[in-house]
């Protein structure tokens, strides 16, 4: 079998079977692009079909020693095996040599996330005489109240919001859809820009759909998002390095530490895996820790 019949083979695998979003499929094929150029440039060159487990960790190793980030070296480990496990499927291969073969140890890090004060501070930086400021304080309630990631945000569509039933259909990662519940709070954020602001906009043709939109008639780009919310720390003196992400991670952890069900907590922002939710249990300790030693007097001495 030759490389570029298998790597196109894989690209459907990866997009129809696996449902994998566009981003992370061109990351994946660019990993096996690694793993082409190494193999063709072994001797003999090594065919897809051909490649056992030595010839895998010699490639790992030989990546290892460009010291690329732990997260880069686990995705890499993780295209080389979805890439024979494509193979193994299409009985291009009798035997999967990638069971041997160990992603990298990462740590995790805590992710920032900001106090329920915090977020009302830069709620009350937007100056609400601007034109458009109704949408960028429910594009706040949004990402806050709901935990969406900023490119679910930017996809929102009127369609996909259910305010009489309290939820709201968000398509995450992979075009897979979810239902997420929405607070009354938000939806009446929500609804006072369309009602007041979003009527008057020029909406193109492609956005009509859109809920967020900007001064032209189109939708709202991740870039900009981004801006709106730095610019809104700045005002409300907040000096945490933050992004609209940091909304999501306020959600979660809020939730955790009222007591929300962590599969709950799990479905509502869109993880795959529960090992993935499961970071905000141990925010939720680092949290407590940091309040014991600063609060309680034993902690103290």
């Amino acid at each position: 079998m030759q490389w570029p019949q298998a790597l196109a083979d894989f690209k459907i695998y990866l997009s129809l079977e696996r449902g994998l979003s566009k981003r992370t499929v061109e990351a994946y094929l660019g990993d096996l692009g690694k793993l082409r150029y190494f193999a063709l440039a072994q001797t003999p060159p090594l065919l897809p079909d051909k490649l056992q487990i030595e010839d895998l960790q010699a490639f790992i190793n030989s990546i290892a020693k460009t010291r690329p980030a732990a997260t880069s070296q686990a995705r890499l480990v993780s295209a080389v095996r979805s890439f024979h496990r494509s193979l193994l499927l299409e009985k291009q291969i009798e035997e999967d040599p990638t069971d041997l073969l160990e992603s990298p140890r990462m740590g995790r890090h805590l992710p920032v996330f900001l106090s329920v004060q915090e977020i009302d501070a830069m709620a009350a930086a937007i100056d609400m005489s601007l034109p458009l400021a109704h949408r960028d304080r429910a594009m706040l309630e949004v990402l806050y109240g709901c935990g969406l990631r900023v490119s679910e945000l930017c996809g929102l569509r009127i369609s996909r919001l259910h305010f009489q039933d309290g939820y709201i259909r968000v398509v995450g990662k992979g075009d897979k859809e979810r239902l997420v519940p929405i607070g009354p709070g938000t939806m009446a954020h929500v609804e006072r820009y369309r009602q007041e602001e979003r009527v008057h906009l020029p909406v193109s043709a492609k956005a009509e759909d859109v809920l967020f939109l900007n001064a032209r008639g189109s939708g709202i780009s991740r870039v900009w998002v981004f801006k709106v919310v730095k610019k809104l720390a700045l005002k409300a003196g907040i000096d945490k390095v933050i992004g609209p992400h940091t909304f999501r991670h306020s959600f979660a952890t809020h939730l955790v530490e009222g007591g929300a069900d962590l599969r709950a907590v799990q479905e509502m922002l869109g993880h795959a895996s529960i090992t993935t939710t499961e970071i905000y249990t141990h925010l939720d300790r680092e949290y407590l820790r940091s309040n014991i030693m600063r609060f309680h007097p034993r902690a103290k001495r």
